[in-house]
């Protein structure tokens, strides 16, 4: 029943790996000269929730697979909106140093938890 989502949580979150790993490269080796200090910690921040989250995007998967009659899309778009405001305005910020892109990075963590606790009250119940 839920095959095609299964199928789309692990390749959205082997594709958010893909672009974590060209994004984490280019701040290790494209960004070391130009941002500093607390820019560079927050962009490596963003990266490593990145990674965190498209590993949870496809643990949804394989949960997924076990658990064929839960829905999971609620987790799934939470995490995956939480990888887009969370991680990548840290990326923006740290680049540009521009404010109003650090503010934004709490709705993703909030996404983030949204996403975590709605998985953990569908697996309760299953």
């Amino acid at each position: 029943m839920n095959i095609k989502n299964e199928k789309t949580y692990l390749m959205t979150g082997a594709f958010l790996l893909l672009i974590a790993i060209g994004i984490g490269a280019f701040g290790a080796h494209g960004l070391k000269e130009i941002v500093v200090g607390k820019y560079l910690t927050t962009f490596k921040t963003g990266s490593q929730y990145h990674f965190y989250h498209g590993f949870g995007i496809m643990f949804l998967g394989l949960i997924q697979r076990n658990f064929p009659n839960i829905n999971l899309k609620p987790s799934f778009y939470c995490l995956l909106g939480g990888t887009i405001l969370f991680s990548f305005n840290c990326y923006i910020y740290a680049i540009t140093q521009a404010k109003v892109f650090a503010m934004i990075v709490p709705i993703g963590g909030v996404l983030f938890m949204v996403g975590w606790t709605l998985l953990l009250l569908k697996l309760r119940k299953a």
